[in-house]
C-alpha cells in the first residue's frame, strides 16, 4: 500500500515541484521523514543529503541555485536547528535565493497521538510561534496543520519562492501532522502552480528612459549581479556595446562583465559616478555608499529590476528619478530597442572608454605581478587563482580575492558573499556548486576568520562524504582585518589605529588549517612565498582532478587597508 502520511506527501510534493535535493540536518522531529524515505521509491522524493551543520545546508542550496537556477530544500531540527540556519537564511533573503526551508516543530500534544511528546527536549523546545524566528526574512511562512495539506504546501511554497522577486520561504512541520495518515478523498493531487511569468516593463517608462540616455553626454550603467543563466548579463552587454555605455560593478555579487571588456570600468564607482550625467542602476541593492558617493541631484538616476526600490528594506534612500519594474533582461532589451544615440557621441565614448579600460587592465596586471613577495599580496593571489580558471570554473569569495586583480572571462565566474555579510557562506556555497556540476572546478577563497565561521570540520566531512572535490584557499593574516579596516576608516587618528595589535581583532594563535583539512583526507599545503603559489595550485588541482579529493591551500597574505 502506498505511503500516505503527511511526511510522505510533503516529500512527494517537493519532488513534483522540481526539488532535487533535501539538505537535511536531522533531529528527533524527523522520524516520520525517515520512515517516509524508507517506504517511498527514490523517484518520488528529493534525494536526501546529510549535512552535519545547518549553515552548511543553506549555503549548499544557495550555491546550487547559483549554478542551476533551480530551487532546493533544506530541513533542520525544530527551533534550535532553525536558529542555526538563520544566518544562511539572511544571506538567501539578501541575494534573492529561492530555497524552501523547513523545520520540524516540537509536538503540540502530550499523549494519544502518534508523534506526541516523548522526551524532555520536546517540552524545552516549545515556542508560541516558531515561524517568528524567520518571519522578517522569508517571503512566505506557514505551519502545517493537517497531513492532507502537505503536497499543496510544497507546491505553494516553491511557486512563491521562484516568483520575482525571488527569495526563501519557510514551513513549520509539527510532528503529529507529519506522522498522521491522510484519509481517502482529503488529499487529491495538488493542482500545479508555476512561477509568475516574467514581467515586461511599462512602454512609456522605457521611452522616457531612452530619451534621457539619448540626450546624455556621459551615461553610465551600474550593476552588481546577473541571473544564474546569464540572461541579464547578455542583455546588459548588448545595450552597453550598441551605444558605448560604460559599466561599473561596485560591490559585485555575481560578476557581469569580462575583466578586459573595453567598456568595463572596474569595481570602483567613485570616478565613473562623478563623471556621469545619466545613471542606469541595474538590480543593485547597494549601487554606491551614500555617505561617500552621493550623486549631484541634477543627475538623472534610473533604477531597473524586478523590485527596483527593494521594498523589503526599511531604510534605503537612493535617488530614483525613474524606477522601472520588470524582468531585468526584458527591460534592458526593451531599452536597447528604444534607444537611438548620436553616432558621433557613440564613437567618441567608445574610443574614450576603450582607452580607459586598457589602462585599468595594465595597471591591475602591474600591481598583481609586483605582489609576489613573502608574504604575497592579495592581488597576486587573486591573479594566480584566475589563471587556473578555465571557461567553466567558478570562484566563491568571502573576504578573499580582489576582483580587480583577476582576469574573468565572462559573467557568473566570481560569486561574493551577499551584502548581508553572514560569514561562513563561501565554503558551503562552493560545495553546492560542485554538487550541481561535479566536473567543474569550484573554488572557495576565504579569510582565516571566515573559514572558521564556515564550521570547517562539517564542511570537510561533507566534501569527503559526498565526493565534492572543491579547492579551498584560506587567506591567513591572523586577524579580523575587516574589523581593523572599519576602525581605521572611522578613527584614522584614533588610539586604536596607532596600535600594532588593535583590540578585538587578533586571531592568534591560529590553528593549523592544513591539519583540519587532512583530518578528512583532503590534500593540504601551506604557502608563504608568492612565487611558490602557481606550483602549489598545480599540485592542488592535480589532487582534485586525478584523486577526486578536496584540496586546501593555506596562504600567508599581506595585511591590507583596502581588502
Amino acid at each position: 500500500m502506498a505511503c500516505r502520511t503527511g511526511a510522505a506527501e510533503l516529500l512527494r510534493g517537493l519532488k513534483a515541484n522540481g526539488i532535487e535535493y533535501l539538505f537535511a540536518n536531522s533531529g528527533t522531529d524527523f522520524p516520520s521523514i525517515v520512515e517516509a524515505y524508507a517506504n517511498l521509491p527514490a523517484r518520488e522524493a528529493p534525494t536526501p543529503l546529510i549535512v552535519p551543520h545547518e549553515t552548511a545546508g543553506i549555503g549548499m542550496a544557495h550555491g546550487y541555485y547559483l549554478m542551476t537556477g533551480k530551487p532546493q530544500s533544506v530541513m533542520v531540527h525544530v527551533n534550535v536547528g532553525l536558529a542555526n540556519s538563520i544566518m544562511g537564511i539572511i544571506n538567501a533573503a539578501s541575494d534573492n535565493i529561492p530555497v524552501v526551508v523547513m523545520s520540524g516543530r516540537t509536538p503540540v500534544t502530550e499523549h494519544g497521538r502518534l508523534g506526541a511528546r516523548a522526551t524532555p527536549i520536546q517540552y524545552g523546545q516549545e515556542m508560541f510561534n516558531q515561524s517568528s524566528l524567520v518571519a522578517d526574512l522569508v517571503k512566505f511562512h506557514y505551519e502545517m496543520r493537517y497531513p492532507e495539506q502537505a503536497g499543496m504546501l510544497a507546491t505553494r511554497a516553491t511557486s512563491l519562492a521562484i516568483s520575482e522577486p525571488r527569495g526563501p520561504v519557510y514551513l513549520s512541520l509539527p510532528s503529529e501532522a507529519l506522522a498522521e495518515k491522510t484519509e481517502d478523498g482529503l488529499a487529491p493531487p495538488p493542482a500545479g502552480q508555476v512561477a509568475a511569468t516574467r514581467s515586461a516593463p511599462e512602454p512609456s517608462s522605457i521611452a522616457r528612459a531612452a530619451a534621457w540616455i539619448a540626450q546624455a553626454r556621459s551615461p553610465l550603467i551600474i550593476c552588481q549581479r546577473t541571473d544564474p543563466a546569464g540572461l541579464d548579463a547578455a542583455a546588459l552587454i548588448r545595450l552597453a556595446e550598441a551605444h558605448a555605455i560604460p559599466v561599473v560593478e561596485p560591490f559585485s555579487l555575481r560578476n557581469v562583465m569580462a575583466s578586459d571588456h573595453p567598456l568595463f570600468l572596474g569595481y570602483d564607482v567613485k570616478d565613473p559616478l562623478a563623471a556621469a550625467d545619466v545613471v542606469i542602476v541595474v538590480d543593485c541593492l547597494v549601487p554606491w555608499i551614500e555617505k561617500h558617493h552621493r550623486p549631484d541631484p541634477a543627475k538623472r538616476i534610473i533604477h531597473i529590476g524586478p523590485d527596483p526600490t527593494f521594498g523589503r528594506l526599511p531604510m534605503r534612500s537612493y535617488q530614483a528619478d525613474l524606477a522601472i519594474a520588470g524582468d531585468t533582461a526584458l527591460t534592458l532589451d526593451a531599452l536597447n530597442a528604444a534607444l537611438t544615440c548620436s553616432p558621433d557621441a557613440v564613437a567618441t565614448r567608445r574610443k574614450l572608454y576603450t582607452a580607459m579600460s586598457a589602462k585599468r587592465v595594465a595597471s591591475a596586471d602591474n600591481t598583481a605581478l609586483n605582489g609576489q613577495a613573502d608574504p604575497m599580496s592579495a592581488e597576486w593571489m587573486s591573479r594566480c587563482l584566475s589563471d587556473i580558471m578555465d571557461d567553466r570554473a567558478v570562484l566563491f569569495t568571502e573576504l578573499g580575492v580582489v576582483p580587480g586583480a583577476m582576469r574573468l572571462a565572462g559573467p557568473n565566474r566570481l560569486f561574493t558573499v551577499p551584502h548581508s555579510g553572514g560569514l561562513g557562506w563561501a565554503l558551503p556555497a562552493a560545495l553546492g556548486a560542485q554538487l550541481a556540476d561535479r566536473d567543474r572546478l569550484c573554488i572557495a577563497c576565504v579569510g582565516d576568520g571566515s573559514y572558521m565561521f564556515a564550521n570547517p570540520v562539517a564542511c570537510h566531512q561533507i566534501a569527503e562524504a559526498l565526493r565534492l572535490p572543491i579547492l579551498i584557499i584560506v587567506k591567513n593574516n591572523g586577524l579580523w582585518n575587516a574589523v581593523r579596516r572599519s576602525v581605521r576608516n572611522m578613527y584614522p587618528a584614533g588610539a586604536a589605529s596607532q596600535m600594532n595589535t588593535m583590540p578585538l581583532t587578533s586571531l592568534e594563535p591560529l590553528p593549523d588549517f592544513t591539519l583540519i583539512a587532512k583530518a578528512s583526507r583532503a590534500y593540504a599545503e601551506r604557502v608563504t612565498n608568492g612565487q611558490d603559489l602557481p606550483g602549489a595550485l598545480k599540485r592542488a588541482c592535480a589532487a582534485i582532478i586525478e584523486e577526486r579529493r578536496a584540496a586546501l591551500l593555506e596562504l600567508q597574505v599581506q595585511i591590507s587597508d583596502l581588502y
